[in-house]
């Protein structure tokens, strides 16, 4: 009934660093001229292109390369793009999950919410960390604090279950409405759960068909499989728009 995110999304990052507009507006061949030179914001520009394929051959090796440099002193944008490449890993680059909690634990560290996600994940599924729920709940919750849905969603699966603390239904049907009054597939449908089963809100079987089938718009298959085992048609021309994939880095 009620499902978790699969465990990583195989897309590219999206380009949603911050890049001064005079950087931006340069060709490629001069932010790399001006990475080459040492320039920090050129680096990440550099890896941002490699990374997208914006005005470049896409190489994850390449921005990589990049994202390193402008991590080393301290980039924090860089460090959270370089742990999600090393995280997904390619076929030129090697799959380096403690590497990635590293990083993503020194973005976090100076702010970047998507960060503070994927810290608390990795701390929740043990991926390159020991597994450390009390610290994957301090770092979700910092996130879902600062509007992360998919924090929020994963924090409240884990006051529904009491996994590594205790069980809250009112506390995870507000941190699954967060979510999905954003718009978050997974949070829609675990939301509808709630109010199917009556856990943490008065029971509104309405209101879960209503919420599965916002949830099944997006491609949500838990949502799909509660419809049809309710009964009810899997029509999703009322829900909201498939999401956009780049949301997910």
């Amino acid at each position: 009934m009620l499902a978790v995110m699969p465990a990583l999304p195989v897309h590219a990052q999206s380009s949603d660093v911050e890049i001064s507009p005079t950087l931006a507006a340069l060709p490629f061949s001069k932010k790399l001229q001006l990475a080459k030179a040492g320039d920090e914001e050129a680096q990440l520009a550099a890896a941002v292109a490699y990374d997208t394929g914006d005005g470049v051959r896409k190489s994850p090796a390449k921005a990589a390369r990049w994202y390193r440099l402008a991590a080393q002193r301290g980039n924090a944008q860089a460090q959270f793009r370089l742990g999600r490449l090393v995280q997904m890993g390619s076929r030129d680059l090697d799959r380096n999950l403690a590497l990635a909690a590293q990083l993503f634990e020194a973005a976090a560290m100076q702010g970047i919410v998507k960060a503070e996600y994927w810290t608390g994940y990795s701390y929740e599924r043990g991926e390159g960390v020991k597994r450390d729920l009390a610290k994957a709940i301090e770092w979700y919750r910092k996130a879902a604090d600062a509007g992360e849905a998919r924090a929020s969603n994963n924090l409240g699966l884990i006051y529904l279950t009491g996994n590594g603390t205790a069980r809250d239904l009112a506390r995870a049907f507000g941190l699954f409405k967060a979510a999905a009054d954003q718009g978050d597939g997974w949070a829609e449908n675990n939301l509808g759960g709630m109010y199917e089963m009556g856990w943490g809100v008065a029971a509104d079987r309405a209101e879960a068909v209503r919420l599965y089938r916002l949830a099944a718009a997006q491609g949500n298959p838990h949502a799909a499989e509660n419809l049809q085992r309710l009964g009810e048609p899997v029509d999703t021309a009322n829900g909201s728009n498939p999401p956009d994939q780049s949301q997910q880095n």
